[in-house]
């Protein structure tokens, strides 16, 4: 297999795994969610690593920036996830809170959230932790470390930028046309709107070669998604 090829199975297998678990996996019980999602996760993150250290037997290398330039890398990614998020606040809470555009999506993520065996607010912290803190650096591991970084070995700056950022809005789109349809307005503009996160994170990464920054911003507006999140299902623990 060459390189190449591993990175389009690295770009597929996210949504791959979206598919199997949003999905498939659908209606099962929630134990049985709980461990085909974490063995399917296990083994997209794992994919990386066991590429580089069994395929092109080399030894895993992180990239280190300059104290400054990671000092620069993390302000700059503060302030690009701030910004996301308070617009994320601003949209949610001041114009789709309680719309038809919103409300037909609740009692799908609801679902959702009980099949993952979620019957409380301190478990749902706790996943929303996980996600933010966790779960987000991962991704950047996965999609800027190992996704974009193969592509930049290999092609320029825009294209490597580009098709990375539309692979990880890919898996995206799975889980937003799971809630509110596969044509729909949310569905486009918040797929467009993962694109361009990923794009950001990815410049971020080639110009401070450091997840720092990226997955600090990643985090916030993770963060940020998990708060929308508890207003929607926040009555499900009421009383």
């Amino acid at each position: 297999m060459t390189n190449l090829a591993a990175v389009c199975i690295a770009i597929a297998l996210p949504s791959v795994v979206t598919w199997l678990y949003f999905f498939q996996a659908e209606g099962t019980k929630s134990d049985v969610q709980v461990v085909i999602f974490g063995g399917l996760k296990v083994s997209q993150f794992a994919f990386p690593i066991l590429w580089i250290y069994f395929a092109q037997r080399k030894e895993l290398q992180w990239s280190f920036a300059k104290n400054g330039s990671q000092k620069a890398g993390i302000v700059e990614g503060l302030l690009f996830g701030g910004v996301v998020s308070v617009s994320m606040f601003v949209l949610y809470f001041g114009l789709l809170r309680g719309s038809p555009a919103i409300a037909s999506a609740v009692d799908p993520i609801r679902a959702k959230v009980a099949g993952f065996g979620i019957d409380s607010l301190a478990k749902y912290i706790a996943l929303g932790l996980f996600y933010s803190l966790i779960h987000s650096l991962l991704e950047e591991y996965y999609w800027r470390w190992f996704v974009f970084g193969q592509l930049r070995r290999q092609i320029s700056l825009a294209p490597a930028i580009a098709i990375s950022s539309l692979g990880f809005m890919a898996h995206h789109v799975l889980v937003l046309g799971k809630y509110f349809g596969f044509v729909s307005w949310q569905t486009v503009l918040f797929s467009a709107s993962v694109a361009i996160g990923g794009a950001v994170w990815a410049w971020l990464y080639d110009r401070h070669r450091s997840l720092v920054g990226p997955w600090i911003s990643h985090l916030l507006v993770d963060a940020a998604i998990f708060t929308i999140g508890y207003d929607l299902v926040r009555s499900v623990w009421a009383g």
